[in-house]
C-alpha cells in the first residue's frame, strides 16, 4: 500500500462506527481491494474476542468494561499507530515463508536479535489456521543462533522439557486470556537475568 492508501486507512479507522451492520459490510467488501482487506483485518482484530482472526472466532459481546463492540475500538490510538508505522516503514521488512528456515539462514548473525513467538502448543490449534509445527526443531534451531533471542510460549510440560534439554533459562510471566483469567506464560532465552 502506498502513502495515500495508508493515510486512507488511518482516516477510515477514525470515521468507522462499529455496529453489527458496519462490521458485516467491512468484512464483505474485503475482497474488493488491498486497502479494503487491510481495513477489514483491523476491524476483525478489534471486534473479535481476543483479536482472533481464525475461522469461527466470535465477536465480542460485553467487551471490556461492558462497552461491547466499541470496547477495543479506540480510533485515535489506532490512527496514531498506523501513522507512526508509516513514518518508520523504511525500517521494516517482511519475509513470507518458513520461520524456522529464516532463523537458520540468519543463525550466524551476531548483529541481530530474534523474537520468536510460535503458535502455542495447546491454544494454537484454536487460535490459528496454521498452527502445526515441530517445536523440537524450532528449539534446535534457536540453540544455534549466535545473536540473542527471546521466545514466548504457553506453560506446557513439553516446552519446559525442550528448554531444559538445551540449557535455556525459563521465566514465568502472568498474562490474561480472552476470558480475563490469569494464566502463566513462559519467557525463554539463554539468559534472563536482565528481567531482574
Amino acid at each position: 500500500m502506498g502513502d495515500r492508501s495508508q493515510r486512507w486507512l488511518a482516516d477510515q479507522i477514525t470515521r468507522f462506527e462499529p455496529t453489527p451492520e458496519s462490521i458485516r459490510e467491512a468484512v464483505a467488501r474485503s475482497g474488493e481491494s488491498c486497502r479494503l482487506r487491510a481495513f477489514a483485518t483491523i476491524v476483525r482484530n478489534r471486534v473479535n474476542r481476543g483479536g482472533i482472526l481464525a475461522p469461527g472466532a466470535g465477536v465480542v459481546k460485553n467487551g471490556e468494561k461492558g462497552r461491547g463492540l466499541t470496547s477495543r475500538w479506540y480510533p485515535g490510538t489506532l490512527r496514531r499507530r498506523i501513522l507512526d508505522i508509516v513514518a518508520l516503514k523504511s525500517r521494516f521488512s517482511f519475509t513470507r515463508g518458513d520461520g524456522i528456515e529464516h532463523l537458520r539462514s540468519n543463525a550466524e548473525r551476531r548483529d541481530a536479535a530474534f523474537f520468536v513467538d510460535p503458535p502455542y502448543t495447546v491454544a494454537g490449534r484454536r487460535l490459528y489456521t496454521h498452527s502445526a509445527m515441530d517445536h523440537s526443531a524450532l528449539f534446535d534451531t534457536v540453540a544455534r543462533l549466535r545473536g540473542p533471542f527471546l521466545m514466548t510460549y504457553d506453560d506446557a510440560p513439553e516446552i519446559r522439557g525442550l528448554a531444559r534439554e538445551r540449557g535455556f533459562a525459563i521465566r514465568e510471566v502472568p498474562m490474561k486470556n480472552t476470558h480475563h483469567a490469569q494464566k502463566m506464560e513462559l519467557l525463554i532465552s539463554r539468559d534472563l537475568r536482565w528481567l531482574g
